[in-house]
């Protein structure tokens, strides 16, 4: 029977993948499985390959990634080398429930953030590797919270509603950790489980008012970490301190640097400006550890004939010669990137918030995966993911060359 584009998986090649040390699917086997050796015939590497395929391809469902690789048993029989059958859905949840998220979301940050390191380093020895390991430029990492929706209404005692914080790699995409709120504490209580000098040195952590907080400060600014932080009503004396000095006109202001840009865009005028001042520090440093400028930024918004203004006060321990007045806020605009590629994309493009799995660590696990695929998207320069989830239904070989292959452009 002659080919034709309706049969894809007849087109694609059945030569076996040959596994690589450096692959995702290597660096899975070093996260923990906690389903009990007994009847366990499915390794958990092989499970996580095949839900991040089914993903890359499209399915937003467990359901749907295994109706999607039954589809394709044949195919994926030969170039795995698996003999036996796929997984079922409730094998894939069982094993997802009972792994590590956070595991899991180092496991994908490890080989992405190696592969954006080689090449780049082969062309510029040293450079890139000296940024990843903190020792010529700081990493902007923002810090966000997330409600996984599907969870929401359904809650049982034992399987409460799941609210996520990560720590987000602003430039690589890439999530390189993140940690479960637990139903009985919040978002500031969680952050401190990210106050480690592995997560922390060499990085500047952008956050919301929430996590303005004296002793969180203290312990970034003790762990060589740099924060980058807005002051709001939840942080009354402070706010009124900064918003006062920036509104006295009796003050000289020549000490003061500021930074202006204008962007046109989506049929709107946004002008961004920022004023910064180190005459602060003194007042701020006995509870503020490290407190090193103070700023205020205006945003001011045109379309078509409406315009509004937004003015927010913040403060950082990142002292001039690190961070000028333009690089401020860069920094403060850029952190958003966490809701506009992660957050959002998750929910919209990946349907996380439609997913209502809720067994006790697979919601999570789901949602470093999420992540995970994202910032491979993002390394391999994709603009449109859901366009080449797409593409790699059609071409599934590419897609598990990716997973089992060394991460290479």
């Amino acid at each position: 029977m002659n080919l034709s584009i309706f049969d894809p998986l007849a087109q694609a090649s059945n030569a076996p993948l040959i596994r690589d040390e450096a692959s995702l699917y290597t660096a899975f086997e070093q996260v923990k499985d906690g389903r009990k050796d007994r009847g366990n015939r499915y390794p958990l590497p092989l499970i996580l390959t095949l839900v991040l395929l089914g993903k890359m391809a499209g399915e937003t469902t467990i359901s749907g990634i295994v109706d999607w690789v039954k589809e394709r048993k044949w195919w994926l029989k030969q170039v795995l080398h698996w003999p036996k059958d796929f997984p079922v859905n409730a094998t894939d949840s069982f094993a997802l429930a009972h792994c590590d998220a956070q595991e899991v979301a180092q496991a994908i940050a490890q080989v992405i953030l190696k592969a954006r390191a080689v090449e780049p380093c082969e062309r510029e020895p040293g450079r890139l590797a000296a940024q990843y390991q903190g020792k010529d430029a700081l990493i902007h990492t923002a810090m966000d919270g997330k409600v996984l929706r599907g969870t929401v209404g359904h809650a049982r005692e034992n399987q409460p509603s799941v609210h996520l914080i990560s720590l987000y790699e602003c430039q690589s995409g890439i999530v390189i950790a993140q940690e479960a709120v637990r139903s009985k504490e919040n978002e500031i209580t969680a952050a401190g489980a990210f106050l480690h000098p592995l997560l922390l040195k060499g990085r500047i952590i952008s956050a919301d008012a929430m996590h303005t907080q004296r002793k969180w400060c203290a312990g970034v600014h003790a762990y060589h970490g740099y924060y980058l932080l807005v002051a709001k009503e939840n942080q009354p004396g402070v706010l009124e301190d900064i918003s006062n000095f920036f509104g006295d006109r009796a003050l000289d202001g020549g000490e003061w640097r500021t930074f202006k840009k204008a962007q046109k865009g989506h049929g709107r005028v946004e002008v961004r400006e920022i004023w910064t001042s180190t005459q602060m520090n003194e007042w701020f440093e006995r509870e503020w550890a490290g407190m090193a400028q103070i700023f205020k930024i205006r945003r001011r918004v045109k379309e078509k004939e409406k315009e509004r203004e937004e003015i927010v006060y913040g403060f950082t321990n990142l002292p001039r010669k690190k961070a000028n007045a333009r690089r401020l806020l860069e920094l403060n605009q850029a952190h958003w990137s966490i809701e506009n590629r992660l957050h959002y994309r998750r929910d919209v493009t990946l349907g996380e918030d439609s997913c209502q799995i809720r067994m006790c660590n697979a919601p999570q696990t789901l949602a470093a995966l999420n992540g995970g695929i994202l910032a491979l998207m993002d390394w391999l320069g994709v603009r449109n993911v859901a366009s080449y989830m797409r593409h790699f239904d059609a071409h599934p070989r590419e897609a598990l060359q990716l997973l089992l292959g060394r991460l290479s452009q």
